[in-house]
């Protein structure tokens, strides 16, 4: 019996290390805007690790998913804008907001421009949403109606108080920390 209680022990350490290897790795790459190729592969191989050790099975069914989550890496380059100069570039927080009971998601940038947008979610399984844009605000103040094609799906990997990694249809995949449990989109 004793050894069973050192083995947990030594896994539960391991997989702490692992959270704070990610999330220190993640940090040293500005979200992602300055991976290199070596750095992608290293911090997924990371991301993997992690999800190995998953602790919530139906993340959609679990409290936990929902409230604000700050981005800390991701993979995709529409929210990094790394096609734009870096002065148009998100330079503050990136979050992320889950309501999933009641089935909806809003993305929020910070400095400068403060954009947004709103989805409805809707589960496929009890990981997995498919997303459907509803109404992006350029600079927080004017509605745009998204169009019926502007649709996703996000996987949820990884889940628990304190981190979730989700993957999304297009190959991409986000690293976010909890911020505010109690924030709804």
């Amino acid at each position: 019996m004793g050894d069973v209680v050192v083995c947990q022990a030594a896994l539960t350490a391991k997989h702490k290390t692992s959270k704070q290897k990610l999330l220190d790795k993640a940090a040293a790459l500005n979200r992602g805007v300055t991976a290199s190729d070596n750095d992608k592969a290293e911090i997924e191989k990371l991301i993997q690790e992690v999800e190995r050790t998953n602790p919530t099975r139906e993340p959609l069914k679990s409290p936990l998913i929902n409230g604000r989550w700050e981005l800390k890496y991701t993979t995709s380059s529409s929210i990094l804008g790394t096609g734009r100069p870096p002065f148009l570039r998100p330079s503050g927080p990136i979050y992320q907001i889950l309501d999933a009971p009641n089935g909806k998601a809003a993305n929020r940038e910070s400095a400068p421009f403060f954009n947004q947008v709103k989805a409805d979610i809707t589960p496929e399984s009890s990981s997995c949403v498919a997303v459907q844009f509803r109404q992006f605000k350029v600079l927080g103040l004017v509605p745009v109606n998204a169009p019926e094609s502007a649709k996703g799906k996000l996987d949820t990997t990884y889940l628990d108080n304190e981190l979730r990694i989700s993957r999304g249809d297009k190959g991409n995949v986000f690293v976010l920390t909890m911020d505010d449990p109690k924030d709804r989109p």
